[in-house]
């Protein structure tokens, strides 16, 4: 369940980093608020992919190779657990599905990599990375909640609060 009820909901809070916008829902869970009706979103998300390396077809039947070991191997333990009677069919089922998985795992690899026509010759990491984050709260619940916020000494960026309205299932872009 993403949200815990339908209708509006205020920002009461914008910060720079997650961790700030995660102390403010801590210190409304440490006053008793509850944060059933709380929602940290992440605005103006980008994409950053980081290149970590050059992409070979030695490469790619490695990393194929890897997985699909490891998915032979995980079969062979469940294949290896419903017939293996004694301890050397056991280990030679394993060995078997790990072998198979490791070939098949390198050999869709190459496939891929050679159909990929040398568009993709680098491997990367891609992360998202909100540039701010907005700590939300149900409509009805807003004056309790900066008014806890206020008790326990928390500077709620009030200016935000009145402006940015989001309903469930917004963006919440301006």
């Amino acid at each position: 369940m993403p949200f815990s009820s339908p209708g509006m909901r205020r920002t009461i809070f914008t910060a720079d980093g997650y961790e700030a916008a995660e102390a403010v829902v801590d210190q409304l869970a440490d006053q008793g608020f509850a944060v059933e009706h709380v929602a940290i979103v992440g605005r103006d998300l980008r994409l950053v992919e980081q290149v970590v390396g050059r992409l070979s077809a030695a490469k790619a039947a490695l990393s194929g190779g890897g997985s699909g070991f490891v998915l032979g191997a995980a079969l062979g333990v469940l294949f290896g657990a419903w017939f293996g009677h004694d301890g050397p069919s056991l280990l030679a089922i394993l060995l078997y599905w790990a072998l198979f998985g490791a070939l098949g795992g390198a050999a869709v690899a190459l496939l891929g990599y050679a159909l990929d026509g040398g568009r993709r010759n680098f491997t990367s990491v891609s992360d998202m990375q909100p540039g701010c984050f907005d700590v939300l709260v149900d409509e009805g619940f807003v004056d309790e909640a900066l008014r806890r916020l206020g008790s326990a000494g928390v500077s709620t960026n009030s200016p935000t609060t009145s402006r940015k309205e989001y309903s469930h299932g917004q963006s919440g872009r301006d």
